[in-house]
């Protein structure tokens, strides 16, 4: 692990609870589940976790489980013996177990793991010892295990395409990584964050305009933070101003500055109906997006207390109200 120390952006209180939790476990071995969306940062959480670890000290392996082809995987992961199969190399080749041993293996999208690669990772992680393909000699090894996943490993596991005896070995803690729409505390945060990365890493010298926060406070971020990273690179690297502005983003998205989802009305109406069909839908668009009537107050420019009162009038306050 790197000895600089990670810095974990936690501003909302679903980062902030991740955090905490992760305070708690730094002294014991068990497993760890990490899931969320893709780009929510699960790989930055599991260097975190392993910075914090008491085996800190200790090797440090990641296996991506996506990538490795299904003939190779159990000797990527189990090592072999001489001879075990055409082109294998002679005494042998020790596997990522064996090279994390005292440490910890992170076992990058598990979903992606076959059946039959997971019975074999189940006894693994049960008995504490590995046989390298070919041997017959077993191998004890302490290992701590995280993985991650972008998929909805509840859902596999209830479809059987995912070893329910598997998932509870892995699922002793989760820490489920909350998409960024979810966590609009963070994303300012984030964006001076990479500004101060990008401005260092190319010489530059960019800031942000209060127009500019606003808008990428509001935007929907379906890349999470990777794309909100990538966003900031490109507007670092080839913008001539010294600000990142809100025309910037609206070139980009093309969603105008608060992009709250399309407003409209169909046929022909009488125009106060036709002014209330389109605020209950402006309503129900930024209550879908933003939840909290506080959230719905800063995107529209209303106080919260009209906010409340129109989503009553709507009848679209049950909803704002569960998440306020």
């Amino acid at each position: 692990m790197p000895d600089k120390k990670m810095e974990i952006i936690a501003e909302s209180p679903q980062m902030k609870k991740i955090l905490q939790t992760i305070e708690y476990i730094k002294d014991v071995d068990s497993s760890v589940l990490i899931t969320g969306e893709s780009g929510t940062g699960k790989e930055v959480i599991f260097k975190y976790i392993c910075q914090t670890s008491r085996r800190c000290e200790q090797p440090v392996v990641k296996i991506n489980c996506g990538a490795i082809p299904e003939n190779l995987f159990e000797s990527e992961l189990f090592g072999y013996e001489d001879g075990a199969f055409t082109g294998a190399r002679k005494k042998g080749k020790a596997g990522l177990f064996e090279m994390a041993n005292h440490g910890t293996l992170f076992l990058d999208e598990i979903g992606e793991m076959s059946l039959e690669m997971q019975v074999k990772l189940l006894r693994a992680i049960q008995e504490k010892e590995i046989f390298r393909v070919g041997g017959s000699k077993n191998i004890p090894v302490d290992v701590r295990i995280i993985a991650a996943t972008n998929q909805n490993i509840d859902k596999m596991v209830e479809e059987g395409r995912f070893r329910r005896d598997l998932f509870y070995r892995l699922n002793v803690i989760r820490l489920e990584i909350p998409p960024l729409r979810e966590r609009h505390e963070d994303i300012i945060p984030l964006c001076y964050h990479f500004l101060e990365i990008f401005n260092k890493k190319y010489n530059k010298n960019k800031g942000l305009t209060l127009r500019a926060a606003r808008t990428l406070a509001h935007l929907e971020w379906p890349g999470n933070i990777r794309e909100l990273e990538n966003l900031v690179e490109n507007i670092v690297v080839l913008e001539q101003d010294e600000v990142m502005r809100a025309k910037h983003l609206q070139e980009r998205y093309c969603k105008g500055e608060m992009p709250l989802g399309e407003v409209t009305v169909k046929g022909i109406l009488p125009y106060k109906e036709a002014l209330s069909q389109m605020e209950r839908q402006l309503l129900e668009n930024t209550r879908n997006q933003f939840g909290s009537t506080r959230r719905m107050a800063e995107a529209l420019g209303l106080n919260q207390s009209t906010i409340s009162r129109k989503l009553r009038q709507y009848h679209l306050d049950d909803a704002a109200e569960h998440h306020s």
